[in-house]
């Protein structure tokens, strides 16, 4: 008896794992604190059409949502979100200082500890200017990494739900020993550019499995 119980336990599938880092729709900014660089974007929790989600509001600015959180990529390496940008910034080279504005991006921060040179960040942006997968370092430091998850020629004003296998691409463009992240951020910014963008992000959330929905 204890040894088929045993050999069903084992045979048993694992249960997949999520852990929410951004519950919007459920009106909760828990965790998430405000980081400026240069003036205030603006972020509060909009209801549309029965749906709650986080709308940023940048005029000139840049400043962002950071959550500080060690997520384990070999637990739960894929990340989940939604976005609708409003409109793109014309007529910029975000690969030049001058340029570096984004509609919308996450980040996702590899702290470097005491050696703080050492940390790295990859930036996964909706990309006004760059086609859909392109990679670039960015123009402001060699540590962080860009990739245009949406770009020139996709739609804008509309909801997109992403996932992506954040684990293989922070392997990829930060290095192969990267077991984990020890921080999200969002950010929408046109301080460089001097315009105005609006955006919306909805839940954000790591998962064990490539899923829609937890």
């Amino acid at each position: 008896m204890r040894a088929a119980l045993l050999l069903c336990l084992l045979a048993a599938p694992a249960l997949a794992e999520t852990l929410w880092l951004g519950r919007f729709s459920q009106g909760d900014l828990a965790g998430w604190e405000r980081h400026a660089f240069h003036g205030e974007t603006r972020y509060s929790l909009v209801s549309e059409n029965d749906r709650t989600f986080l709308r940023a509001e940048a005029r000139a600015s840049a400043s962002g949502l950071i959550r500080r959180v060690t997520v384990d990529l070999e637990r739960t390496p894929w990340l989940h979100w939604s976005w609708r940008p409003h409109r793109r910034l014309a007529g910029l080279d975000e690969r030049r200082r001058g340029g570096d504005d984004y509609v919308a991006r996450l980040y996702v921060v590899v702290d470097g500890g005491w050696a703080f040179w050492r940390t790295r960040a990859l930036n996964l942006v909706w990309s006004s200017n760059q086609p859909r997968g392109a990679v670039w370092v960015n123009a402001y430091s060699g540590n962080v990494v860009m990739v245009a998850v949406r770009g020139r020629t996709d739609a804008v004003g509309r909801w997109v739900r992403e996932g992506v296998d954040l684990r293989a691409l922070v392997r990829r463009h930060l290095g192969p020993g990267v077991t984990r992240i020890d921080a999200v951020a969002l950010m929408t910014d046109s301080d460089d550019s001097g315009g105005t963008v609006v955006a919306d992000y909805g839940d954000l959330w790591f998962s064990s499995e490539r899923n829609e929905r937890p």
